[in-house]
């Protein structure tokens, strides 16, 4: 089933995504929200003087605003403002134009190994993953959880062939497979392939080692960029 879109009053696209592909037990979904909400506030208590740095090493590199926010499709398609710490210059956005025929991601994802829009401290946020940190609040919110997809951009999806908006169905995640697997260095077709190998198959052991094996990933850098 093709997902079809529309847009909101404040000209958000929405894609309506199709059925669920599996169904998942009350009391895993129940466990699973328990532990966004329980993970995420100890996450947010270890790392909240690390994201003050962070916010204020932004500043002093380049000044502007520490955060930087855009529209992502979270669970069936539905819009969500989603932040991050800034990792590239102010004018990002209006400079990727420049930048289209330089894109090294096939399928409707843009990314360039050395993207010249991202800072010194941008380079190394990104290595680290400390430029995702923000979106705890989005996991402490729920609309979006410590596991499962990454949410895309609603640019990406208007793109998306009709089996890959499957990986829709769910709420959106702060750490997934992919994530663990090699991120930027698999090709987006086998992205969408593991996260909806995910969907069909999650259970809270599958969380667990995905969150077990997020930590190595993040060390090991792979695919970061």
């Amino acid at each position: 089933m093709m997902a079809h879109a529309h847009r909101t009053e404040g000209g958000a696209p929405v894609i309506m995504a199709p059925p669920r592909s599996a169904r998942v037990s009350c009391g895993y979904a129940v466990v699973k929200r328990l532990g966004d909400v329980i993970g995420s506030v100890v996450a947010l208590t270890i790392m909240a003087l690390p994201m003050l740095i962070t916010a204020l090493l932004i500043w002093l590199e380049s000044g502007g605003p520490a955060f930087y926010w855009h529209y992502r499709l979270g669970e069936n398609g539905v819009p969500f403002r989603f932040y991050k710490f800034r990792s590239m210059v102010v004018n990002a956005d209006q400079a990727r134009k420049d930048l289209l025929t330089q894109n090294e991601a096939d399928g409707p994802v843009f990314k360039i190994r050395r993207d010249p829009r991202i800072t010194r401290v941008g380079r190394w946020i990104r290595k680290t993953s400390i430029d995702e940190t923000p979106q705890l609040l989005h996991v402490l919110q729920g609309k979006m959880s410590l596991v499962g997809p990454r949410p895309p951009l609603p640019e990406e999806v208007e793109n998306y062939e009709p089996w890959q908006h499957e990986r829709l169905t769910v709420r959106p995640g702060l750490t997934c497979i992919w994530q663990v697997s090699g991120r930027s260095d698999i090709p987006f077709e086998r992205w969408v392939e593991l996260d909806i190998d995910y969907v069909r198959t999650r259970s809270l052991l599958l969380d667990l080692k995905i969150l077990l094996l997020t930590p190595w990933a993040v060390i090991s850098g792979r695919g970061a960029y």
